[in-house]
């Protein structure tokens, strides 16, 4: 038996389901008539709200893009009126405009209680103390953390990503048990810690971390620099909220995901058809309670897939893979298309080098050129560089199909980042100028 939670459900199959399909045909009818945007799309399908009778109806619904955000700049997607609307949040902005979202007060409600529930999820108890190290402001990650901490019950430490002498001084003097962050973050702040030796002055048991894919050796590392229990990772955008739309379980096999608040879909980017159950493919997903900026079909571009079966940790509410990159990522390099996760997948065969790795892409007379760079692991000789970079490349080329070179730095060499790190840089074009 599951133990007795007080934010996660525990939902038989048909009663989920039922809210599921009351939760799409309220969302349907909702954007309908509250959104041109959405009434132009759905008339274009030759949909109707009335037409939603089951789930199966999902897939006759027409598919929403970042694009579409973008093109609706300022306030895309929006079906309330204005005066409803009592927060924006709002996503990097990369490229060209943001993609802003906007949030009625019942927004902000659910997603407090979608955040207890990682809380919940992770063990986590009324004493502990979680250090918020993700941005503030225009990013829903900090007010996300801090909402959901807060109604969860537990203390917040709200400092940021920055300030890294404020989060060891905190550390050490508020003895906070819980990290916050994204996953180059904790590393960060573990190999600070190692480096000023306060390993015995600190008291973090668990850390929950999102906002970027990771190698299960940078998670490792990151474990062991900090003394952890375990650690979480969590799922969520801007689109959907913000972070705490999932999170790992203290099983650790797979992320379960508030299917009471979300309809997830698993695509084919290429053809949009749905994936075979337990392939990879795209998320796609459809809310069902979000008044100020619904999503339908919203295509996310991450990559993974749903996992069948019960779950060991008890809780009935169905489960996806770790987020294993974008759709976006990818990067197509003589005639093969590679996600920059099926390299990190490859350096976890090898002991001798850690997690931090970036690819380079160059063209030279028309020809292009991968390069791989490759932090050496901590106490390793740099005696065996050459044999590694080759055993490397080898098998990269078994893997990928496709022959990459490969450069070993010494520990430390990479730059680090305290948001997402920065894996793949394409100068391809420029060496063509």
């Amino acid at each position: 038996m599951p133990p007795q939670y007080r934010f996660i459900p525990d939902y038989g199959e048909d009663e989920l389901a039922a809210r599921q399909l009351a939760g799409l045909q309220w969302t349907v009818a909702h954007a309908f008539d509250g959104s041109p945007f959405y009434r132009r799309r759905l008339q274009e399908a030759g949909v109707a709200p009335g037409d939603v009778k089951s789930l199966g109806d999902l897939a006759r619904l027409p598919f929403t893009t970042a694009d579409d955000l973008k093109d609706g700049y300022p306030l895309p997607l929006l079906s309330v009126p204005e005066s409803e609307v009592v927060r924006i949040h709002a996503s990097s902005g990369t490229t060209g405009k943001r993609k802003v979202l906007a949030y009625a007060r019942e927004d902000v409600d659910a997603w407090r209680h979608m955040f207890a529930r990682c809380y919940e999820m992770a063990g986590l108890t009324l004493n502990d103390r979680v250090q918020i190290a993700v941005g503030y402001g225009l990013w829903t990650a900090g007010a996300g953390f801090q909402l959901g901490c807060e109604h969860f019950g537990a203390m917040a430490v709200p400092i940021g990503p920055g300030n890294m002498e404020i989060h060891l001084e905190l550390l050490t003097d508020l003895k906070t048990t819980c990290l916050g962050s994204t996953a180059s973050m904790a590393l960060l702040l573990a190999e600070e810690v190692a480096k000023r030796d306060l390993r015995d002055r600190i008291c973090l048991k668990k850390a929950i971390f999102g906002a970027e894919t990771h190698t299960l050796k940078m998670r490792r590392r990151f474990e062991r620099l900090l003394g952890l229990s375990e650690s979480f990772d969590i799922t969520g955008m801007t689109e959907l909220y913000g972070p705490g739309a999932g999170l790992e379980c203290q099983a650790h096999e797979g992320i379960h995901y508030w299917a009471d608040f979300y309809i997830l879909e698993i695509i084919d980017p290429v053809t949009l058809a749905p994936c075979a159950p337990g392939a990879i493919g795209e998320m796609v997903v459809t809310t069902l309670s979000k008044r100020a900026s619904p999503l339908i079909r919203y295509r996310t571009r991450d990559l993974t897939r749903l996992i069948p079966g019960d779950c060991p940790c008890g809780v009935r509410l169905p489960r996806h893979e770790r987020l294993l990159g974008r759709s976006d990522d990818m990067f197509i390099i003589k005639g093969v298309n590679i996600y920059p996760g099926q390299i990190a997948s490859v350096l976890e065969e090898f002991k001798g080098v850690s997690s931090e790795y970036m690819i380079h892409l160059t063209r030279k007379d028309g020809r292009d050129r991968m390069l791989v760079r490759i932090e050496r692991a901590k106490n390793e000789s740099p005696e065996y560089d050459q044999n590694l970079s080759l055993a490397i490349s080898e098998e990269m080329r078994k893997h990928l199909m496709v022959r990459g070179y490969v450069e070993i730095l010494d520990n430390g060499t990479l730059p680090r980042s305290q948001g997402k790190t920065r894996r793949v840089l394409d100068e391809r074009d420029k060496d063509e100028e």
